[in-house]
């Protein structure tokens, strides 16, 4: 399996715990898979591993500290240089320092400049690893899209036998090669992807929208590009922005705006994910000035949009693969699994507003996913991100 780390970035981040002693065996593991691995420590990772053995290990300068020698060492370049930033030891006073964005030593300096993906192997004693400050901190640096590797259970550094070991290093070193393996599951394929809501103009100075933010689509599209895809995406009016480097946004209003873009690239595309909360109705007509308030009420003539998913799904080849989402308040199954099969998706993704964390705006999300002859998968709550992980991992598995 290592074999995938050959030529890759590792920034790995080691903080002060007896478990730093694994930091070397590990180094050695990486280095010799093939990846160029550069190493950081806290001041208090000194006490356990000196920097000199690392330095020695990795045969690059370790840096300890964010001054020094009267020099500034360069947290930001490290952070854009890796792959991947691995924090093996991480203690409990580093996952808060990280989660609160404290950023008082190299390591949480690098970490909040990285944007590389994060792998975070926690090393405490039992009753840390239990408290609930340890479990919030965790929940929250799952909910910025980090990936935490699970501790080992066995006999601490205190004599007490339980969880909270560090991960073992070949199992890390697994880990890492599981990462760099999904980075080529959507090579040679185009992705295309909606998100965000709709605006369906009502005057010069009103619209018919939605409370969606996009921040979902948006997180798909980052991921389909992390594993190799052409990505573009389709993006409706918000603030939200994807900063990918190789992801190409067109930015548009209307349901008929976004239908036209989609249609463009339908033909080319191997995989349509339509994640975008699309207007169904418009008004019927657009008045040229603002319309004046008046006595009595208003009524407002509407009309269906075009349905952009149906439409491409009637159209859509043998070898392309559609992925829908539903939304619900009520009957959820009952609608999602209707919407699989009326708009020809190949899986449909499925949240409930009455789920606490679901749904628009919010960094979290609570989906389940539908398919074809197929028992649906449920997932617990988690940060957009993951979840994005989630629905793609499922994904290349129709590829």
């Amino acid at each position: 399996m290592s074999q995938h780390l050959q030529g890759k970035k590792i920034l790995l981040a080691i903080t002060g715990s007896i478990a730093a002693y694994k930091s070397a065996i590990l180094c050695r593991m990486l280095i010799k898979a093939g990846a160029d691995v550069k190493v950081i420590m806290t001041p208090a990772a000194t006490k356990f591993i000196s920097a000199l053995t690392m330095a020695t290990l990795s045969k690059h300068d370790v840096h300890t500290e964010v001054i020094s020698n009267e020099s500034w060492n360069n947290h930001v370049e490290l952070g854009l240089w890796a792959d991947v930033m691995l924090v093996a030891p991480c203690t409990a006073t580093s996952l808060a320092k990280m989660a609160n964005g404290i950023a008082d030593n190299m390591v949480v300096a690098c970490y909040l400049s990285a944007k590389c993906p994060v792998w975070i192997a926690p090393a405490m004693d039992l009753d840390m690893w239990l408290h609930g400050s340890t479990k919030r901190n965790l929940e929250l640096l799952s909910s910025y899209g980090n990936h935490i590797i699970p501790v080992g259970h066995g006999e601490l550094a205190s004599g007490l036998v339980g969880d909270g070991r560090m991960a073992e290093p070949e199992n890390i070193v697994a880990s890492l090669s599981d990462l760099f393996q999904k980075k080529s599951d959507l090579a040679n394929r185009k992705v295309i992807i909606t998100a965000g809501p709709t605006q369906e103009d009502l005057d010069p100075v009103r619209f018919i929208s939605n409370r969606s933010s996009g921040k979902m689509g948006i997180a798909l599209a980052e991921e389909c590009a992390d594993r190799g895809a052409e990505v573009v995406l389709v993006l409706g009016p918000t603030s939200q922005r994807s900063h990918h480097n190789k992801v190409k946004t067109e930015h548009v209003r209307s349901a008929q705006d976004m239908y036209e873009a989609m249609n463009s690239h339908h033909a080319t595309s191997d995989v349509c994910i339509f994640a975008a909360a699309v207007a169904d109705y418009r008004p019927a007509q657009i008045a040229d000035k603002k319309i004046k308030k008046k006595s009595d009420d208003m009524a407002i003539p509407l009309e269906r949009t075009v349905d952009i998913a149906a439409t491409l799904g009637a159209m859509k080849s043998a070898h392309q693969i559609h992925v829908g989402f539903a939304l619900e308040t009520n009957d959820e199954m009952k609608h999602a699994e209707g919407k699989l099969t009326r708009k020809n998706f190949d899986m449909v993704v499925l949240n409930s507003l009455r789920d606490k964390g679901a749904g628009f705006q919010g960094d979290t999300n609570k989906v389940t996913i539908l398919k074809h002859k197929a028992e649906p998968i449920q997932y617990p709550l988690k940060s957009k991100r993951l979840v994005a992980v989630d629905i793609v991992d499922q994904l290349v598995g129709f590829l």
